[in-house]
């Protein structure tokens, strides 16, 4: 293991994962609403498709690299996405759990809002082709980058969906519940635009 490259990509990974981007916002909009626990398969699905996106960009991280389309497609379907679960989000009436069970997301849209997350492709591709060998150049290492990566990005969201939690018990009335929903599906989709930016 190289001690220093690893330095490196903890420094490359961990303000990402704590920064208020589409996982870590959907995590506080949804707890803030739902509360943490019910919050929880929304968080496990994001593990479960950042870790199968890990595996497919660890396999084909040159077919990748090599086909810009595929990301610039992905970042399209993302983005149009995320926009529609901050129309959802933000159109929500009140933080109140009754009558709205069939509404929380599920593990399904965690996994779903990674496989569409072209900005997640290209930061687990940055890993396997700047940091990928870390571990050893076998597949089993890129792996070990990819579990530790995620483990590092399940802190943000848990922590994220932690604050959204706090934001329902002190917020807990209907017009605060109506705000706090507004706040976060316009972040959410502030987010989606400034994907679409060029950088």
């Amino acid at each position: 293991m190289d001690t220093e490259e690893l330095v490196i990509m903890l420094a490359f990974t961990l303000p990402v994962s704590f920064l208020p981007g589409p996982n870590n916002l959907l995590s506080a909009a949804h707890s803030s609403r739902y509360g943490f626990k019910n919050s929880l398969p929304l968080i496990s699905g994001m593990v479960v498709g950042w870790l199968i996106l890990g595996m497919v960009v660890g396999y084909g991280a040159l077919f990748i690299e090599e086909n810009q389309n595929i990301l610039n497609g992905l970042t399209y379907v993302g983005v149009f996405y995320i926009i529609y679960l901050s129309y959802q989000i933000s159109t929500s009436h009140s933080v109140d759990d009754e009558g709205i069970s069939d509404e929380k997301l599920n593990i399904g849209t965690g996994i779903m809002l990674q496989v569409v997350n072209g900005k997640a492709f290209i930061h687990l591709l940055i890993l396997m082709t700047t940091f990928g060998t870390i571990f050893g150049a076998a597949f089993t290492g890129k792996m070990i980058v990819v579990a530790l990566n995620v483990g590092i990005k399940l802190i943000g969201w848990m922590g994220w969906g932690l604050f959204g939690s706090i934001l329902k018990e002190k917020f807990s009335d209907e017009s605060s519940g109506i705000l706090i929903n507004r706040l976060f599906g316009f972040s959410l989709f502030c987010v989606a635009i400034w994907i679409l930016l060029p950088k």
